[in-house]
This record gives structure tokens, sequence and C-alpha cells, in this order.
């Protein structure tokens, strides 16, 4: 690798310290954060939104779980057989067959038709679909059978999809969970399937009496049917009415009532407006005991802490104005001062006395307002109530058909379990251990979580967005980038300095930027076994990089050093150094590019003692071919005779032939490159057409150089070395 900044010519490569151990450069993870702040902020912005959306968005769901035993070897009830032990191979195949058969479609299909699930919205709506409608079907195979057949195969499919059955390892406990948007009918259908596998497992074994269940099984059918049709019919009739069908409670469990809501509506309003009546009372005679009272006299007020510690400090405050008095006369500032305070006190007393009164009087308003708005809404429902008398007649007649068919349909149950259970000789071996119960918490989605998941996604996007914004970025903003970038020595690093502040810190030998210049002034010295070289071109890719700059102040170093320096304005298109003179129309080198003038003719001396100038004035028509066709080798030959060093202020190299030119001719270039605006491929531009010529790059200076946007070790050199330059 190329010396850096500050390291002699042919000095042996320093190694990095630790180099092994601190791979990871967590300063330049820091400044590349810092550089792309407000993208990663958007990017992880945008998928915090996107978390809360998709939260928002997503349709919750609960998951509800019932557990079943299941035994392999069953109790004999009848007679004994001898006691088979089975290896631990055979148990595990059987429970893995009777989760299986938990999952299988013969059960599915017996839950959706033991709870009516084909025709039940809300099951299709938990699950996100909707209810299949006769526009549904295809019309080939339209028939009676056939809205029917695919509303049943659908909410097969649903069920199936949305049930889990899991069985842990070392255990005979099934759980069996589904899960939907309502917790009701997740409980429900987990509960029905677990209910469902213990009467298919017992119906499996019912081998007897198999004429007399077969007509029972068509009795329950023909009931059902009846018992469905009657709830219907029941159901129909309470929707239209306006009537609410509740379960009985406590001993009338097994009953049906109806339910009001304006009923219930209108007894509930009563009470309100019985204990509004009250409040109201209340209210107002508190309000009106202290209507009239002082502050200081309401109980509200004085049982206030804020107010008591108020009037202690007012007491407090007293005791010293009274001693002050005793002391000092009226006009005394202590006396003024906590006259001042008393009377502040007496002022937040009174003014927190009158906001307890105001919010006294506010809440027997509001009782008031309340009472009457209850006392109306109660006139008003006490007619509907009278309009719902008369409806319930009706639903009276629905509602007893309804409980003969479900009591002749309970009794052909009853009877038909009865006799399946002892068709068997032996119990069964599956038990319910615990129900579903609806969860109040959705398994789905889980806000922290999502947000979290979000958080991670965005930082992960945007630490991509950094890595791939760093790896394709090809700003030269260090001197590791030059090295690395171009292949070419750092010679300086030229620190940022505010224009307006520019001149005074380059007058300042111990200013930052001036202690820089001397370095780069050293490194030029040992850049080459002949020391620093006696002409030098001064170039940069574009313009505004610092290159005046660093010519003028390279020159001015020299001179200080005593030796003959002359700095040249090769700039024939924008000259800039006839600004610095009091002659401001002197000729110079264009001049002698012409062979109008002589050098010793349009040489003016510096400000500083063995410093001379020599501008670019006149400016020519056709800055290329003057510097093509003079005799270019011949004026540096004599510019090398007069002075020690000579140095170039060149044009920028892209776009222009004038630099190119003009280094061929000198002993080095010294190439200046912008740290906060020096792209690689400008300068890498540039440094291929010098070597095209052939022109002899000595080294890159790095101007404008802000060591706390980088990071490294070169970030500490300017913390630490550009602080310490600067102090006096």
């Amino acid at each position: 690798m190329a010396p850096s900044a500050g390291q002699p010519h042919g000095a042996p490569e320093i190694p990095a310290e630790n180099d092994a151990l601190f791979k990871v450069d967590l300063r330049s993870i820091y400044v590349a954060v810092q550089r792309n702040i407000w993208p990663i902020v958007g990017i992880v912005g945008v998928a915090l939104i996107l978390g809360v959306v998709i939260t928002l968005l997503t349709v919750p769901r609960y998951v509800a779980s019932s557990r079943v035993l299941i035994e392999q070897r069953e109790d004999q009830i009848i007679e004994m057989d001898p006691v088979s032990y089975n290896s631990p191979k055979d148990a595990e195949l059987f429970l893995r067959t009777q989760t299986d058969v938990i999952r299988s479609r013969s059960l599915a299909l017996r839950v959706v038709e033991s709870e009516g699930l084909a025709d039940d919205a809300a099951f299709f709506d938990a699950l996100g679909r909707e209810l299949p409608t006769e526009e549904d079907v295809d019309p080939a195979s339209l028939d009676k059978d056939g809205l029917p057949e695919l509303r049943r195969e659908l909410a097969v499919e649903l069920l199936q999809d949305n049930l889990q059955v899991d069985l842990p390892i070392d255990s005979r406990l099934v759980s069996i969970s589904f899960g939907s948007a309502n917790p009701e009918i997740s409980a429900r259908i987990a509960n029905s399937v677990a209910t469902n596998y213990i009467e298919s497992n017992l119906a499996r074994k019912f081998d007897s009496s198999a004429y007399a269940r077969e007509f029972l099984s068509q009795q329950l059918g023909d009931a059902r049917k009846n018992l469905e049709q009657s709830e219907r019919d029941l159901n129909q009739y309470s929707r239209e009415a306006g009537l609410i069908r509740v379960g009985g409670q406590g001993q009338n469990a097994d009953r049906e009532t109806t339910l009001s809501v304006t009923n219930e509506s209108l007894v509930q309003l009563n009470q309100a407006a019985s204990q509004a009546a009250s409040e109201r009372v209340a209210a107002e005679d508190r309000w009106e005991s202290i209507r009239n009272q002082p502050i200081l006299s309401i109980p509200q007020v004085l049982s206030n802490s804020a107010v008591q510690s108020l009037i202690a400090e007012r007491s407090r405050v007293a005791s010293d104005l009274a001693e002050e008095r005793v002391r000092h006369l009226n006009d005394h500032p202590n006396v003024q001062a906590l006259e001042s305070q008393l009377a502040r006190v007496d002022e937040q007393i009174e003014s927190l006395g009158d906001a307890i009164k105001r919010s006294i009087r506010l809440e027997y308003e509001a009782a008031k307002e309340r009472e009457e708005s209850l006392q109306g809404r109660v006139a008003g429902l006490r007619s509907e109530a009278l309009s719902e008398q008369d409806r319930g007649v009706q639903y009276n007649v629905l509602r007893r058909e309804a409980e003969t068919a479900r009591a002749l349909y309970d009794a052909l149950l009853t009877r038909y379990n009865e006799l399946s259970a002892t068709a068997g000789a032996a119990s069964n071996n599956v038990s319910i251990v615990d129900l579903a119960e609806p969860p109040r918490t959705p398994a789905s989605p889980k806000p922290v979580i999502n947000m979290l998941v979000a958080l991670l996604a965005g930082l992960g996007l945007a630490g991509l967005f950094v890595f791939l914004r760093e790896q394709l970025d090809d700003v030269l903003r260090s001197p590791d980038d030059v090295e690395r970038k171009l292949g070419v020595p750092m010679l300086a690093l030229i620190p940022k300095v505010e224009d307006d502040k520019i001149s005074e810190d380059l007058a300042d030998p111990k200013s930052p930027i001036s202690e820089a210049y001397q370095s780069l002034l050293t490194n030029l010295r040992y850049s080459s076994g002949e020391g620093v070289p006696a002409t030098l071109t001064v170039v940069s890719a574009t313009a505004s990089e610092g290159k005046s700059t660093t010519a003028h102040t390279l020159a001015r170093e020299l001179a200080n050093n005593n030796r003959r320096t002359l700095l040249v304005d090769a700039d024939l298109r924008r000259p800039t150094l006839h600004r610095r003179m009091e002659q401001r129309d002197r000729p110079g080198f264009t001049s002698v590019l012409a062979g109008e003038m002589s050098v010793g003719d349009v040489v003016t001396p510096g400000p500083v003692r063995n410093l001379f100038y020599m501008t670019a004035l006149p400016i020519p028509p056709a800055p290329s071919g003057l510097l093509a066709t003079a005799d270019l080798e011949g004026i540096i030959k004599e510019l090398r005779e007069s002075y020690d060093h000579v140095i170039f202020d060149s044009p920028p190299v892209l776009g222009l032939s004038d630099a190119p030119t003009i280094a061929v001719h000198v002993d080095s270039v010294l190439f200046v490159v912008d740290a906060s605006a020096g792209k690689r491929g400008s300068v890498k531009t540039s440094m291929r057409r010098l070597s095209m010529v052939g022109a002899p790059v000595s080294g890159v200076v790095l101007t404008k150089f802000d060591a706390s946007k980088i990071s490294g070790a070169y970030s500490y050199y300017g913390y630490d070395y550009y602080d310490y330059g600067s102090e006096r």
C-alpha cells in the first residue's frame, strides 16, 4: 500500500494494530449510519407503518382448544379378557391413528351435520368466506342438491383447514384446536369435534340392536328436521317481531324465555332515572348549601389539600410579614416583598376556592341534565313496550310448537343414546378432559410481535440500503478511499475551513490548515530522493476543489524556507492569481507563451520574501492552441535557471488539454481532490488522461477534509491532531 500522509517515502508500511482482532470498524458503521440517518428513519418508519396497517387489516383469529384422553386399553363391562401389554411402538401407532381419525373427512362431515354448519352464515363469516348461493353453483350441476352439497363440501373443507390436532410426546392427552374470527364459534367447533369424535368412537362399537338404532336414527332425523323448521319459524318471527330468545337460568335452564329489549331497557332506564333524580337532589343540596357562602367557609374548599397548603403558607408569610414590620417600615423592600407574596397566596386561595365551588355547581347542572334526558327516554320506551306485548301472543304459539318438537327430539335422542350405550360390551376408551372455552384474546395478530418484526425488517432493509449505498458510493472522503480506489499515495490531508476564515487560518502558522500544508511540504520533500521537485504543477479533476489555494500556500511555504519560488497561474481560461496583486492587469504567462514578453518582464514579487508571481493575463482566445504551439519546454527550462521551485496552478483536467500539456514538462504533478465532492469516476478519468501522456503524478492532496464524517484512524487523527495544532 502507498504511504499515507506524514509517512516518509520508502519507509516500511506500519501494519494496523490488532488488525485481526478489530476487523469490524464500529466507527465506520456509526458514520455510515449517521450519513444515512434520514433514509434509515424513513425506511424504518415505513416498515413500522406497514406493520401497523397489516396488524389493523388482519382479522383477529381466536383459537379454542379442548383436550381428550385416549386410552389404548378399555375396561370390560361384561367379561374380562386377559390383560395384554402392547409395545411402545404400537401405542404410538395407535395414538397417531386416532389423531388421523380426528382429522378425517368423515368426522369433519359429522361435525358439519351435527352443528348445522353448512347453513350457518356466522360460521362462514368467522372463517372469512361467504355463504354460497345459487350463483356459486355450476349451472351444469344445478339441481335440488347442488347448493346444499356445495355448502356442505365447503364447510367440511373450512373445518379441516382450520382444525389442528396436537399429540404431545409421552402423553395420551390430545389437544383439539380450532381457529376462527369468532371466539364462540371456535370454542363451539372445538368442543363439537371432541364430542363427535367420542360419539363416532362409540358408534364403531355399536354392532347390536341395529334395526332399533336404525329406526330411531330415522325418527331422529325427522324429528331434527321438524325441530329445525320449528326453530327456524320461531327465529324468523322473533326476528320480525324484534324479540330475542334467551336460555333459562338455574332450575329453568332447559326452558327458553323471551327477552324484550324494550322492557329490559325500560326497567334499566327507570332505575337509572330514579338514581339520576337522587343524584340531582343531592347535587342541588350541595350547591344550595354553599351557593352564597364565602370561599373559606365552604367545607369542600377547607378540606382540599391544596387549599390547606396555601392557608399554611399564608400563615407563614403573614408571620414573616409581622416580624418584618416590627423591624422595618412599610416601604422597606422585605416588607413589600412579603406583602406581594401574601397577596399572591390570597389570590391563589381565592382562585382555587372559586374553582372548587364552580365544580360543585357543574356537578349539579350535569346531574340535572342527565335526569331530564333519562326521563325523556323512559317516556319513549313505555309506548314501545306496550306494542311488544301484542306481538308476544303469536310468539308464544310458535314457541310451544318448538318446545313440543324439542321434547320429542330429546326423548328420541335419549332413547337412542341409551340403546347405543348398551349396544357394546366395552366402555368407551375416550373421554373429554377439558372443554374449550371462548378465548378472551386473539391468537393473532399479535401487535407487539408484529411491530417487533416490522422494526427488525425495517432495520434489516435499512442496513441493506446503507450497505449497498456505501458499496456503490464513489466519493473520496478519506485517505483510505484514495489509496484503495485510486492506487496512488496520499500526501496530505487539508482540513475543511470556512470560506470566510481561510485567509486568517492560512496566515496563522499554527492553525490546522497551515500545519496540514506544512505536512504536505514535508511529504513532498521525502517523496523522492531529490527532495521537493523543482517544477511542480497542481491539478484537479474539476474546478473549486482547492487547487489554487494549495498551489499558492505551497509556494508561500517554500518561500518561507528561503527557496526562490515562482507561482505561475497556468489557467488561461479562468485566471485568479492577478486578483491577489495590486496591478490586476499586469501581463504574464500568456505573453511569455506568445513570445511577446520575456520572463523577467512579467514576474512580480509576491507579498513574502523569495516569492514571485506570474499571472495568466491576458486571456487568449485559444488557450489550448497557444500551449500546443509555444516553446513550453524552453520556458520551463529558463524558469529553472532563475528559481529554485516553479509551481504551476493548472486548469482542471476534465474536458481540457491544458493541464496534461503542462504536466508532461514538469518534474512532478500534485493532484488535488475535494473530500466533500470528489468522485472516484471523474478523478480516475483525470488520472488516466495524465497517465496516457506520461505525467509524473507524485500523489494526491485531499482537501476540505472533515474528520467527523469518516471513520478509522484518520478520524481520531483529525480530532486530536488538529485540536492540538490550534492550541495557543
